[in-house]
């Protein structure tokens, strides 16, 4: 019998894949359990216009994860901080940094997608974002007293 996964089921498969299994585990296990649905025209139906729309949603945000990553090309992020000699007070965070880049290049990010750890030195740093899947970009930040 031919099912549609309506959630991950081990052994068998994930959300949204059909599968085929015999019809006694079909008819008292997978489907009172609502694990899975017939796979008869409409419920085949929706699972194309839902992987149609899947795939559609992931083209957007790969575009946008392109767009931004060329932004991020030219960008020189300075952040003033004050400290002794060549030592700083404190740490630049993914945060501050991300908030920086708002305020002087208008870009959002979120923190989590830049991939650094805490700077406590002064200088100049190349700091990689990870945008998208296999989309990366690179910002440039300058700490200066």
């Amino acid at each position: 019998m031919k099912l549609i996964l309506t959630q991950d089921v081990k052994g068998q498969g994930k959300k949204g894949e059909l599968i085929d299994v015999s019809d006694g585990y079909a008819r008292n296990y997978l489907l009172p359990k609502k694990l899975a649905k017939e796979a008869n025209a409409k419920n085949m139906t929706e699972l194309h216009n839902a992987e149609e729309s899947k795939r559609i949603q992931d083209e957007k945000e790969r575009a946008k994860a392109t767009e931004i990553a060329a932004k991020l090309q030219g960008c020189v992020v300075k952040i003033a901080r004050s400290g002794a000699d060549d030592k700083m007070y404190g740490s630049v965070t993914s945060k501050e940094v991300g908030e920086a880049l708002k305020e002087q290049f208008g870009i959002e990010l979120d923190r989590r997608k830049l991939q650094m750890e805490q700077i406590k030195t002064y200088g100049s740093y190349e700091i990689p974002v990870k945008l998208y899947a296999e989309i990366t970009g690179k910002v440039n930040v300058v700490i200066i007293k």
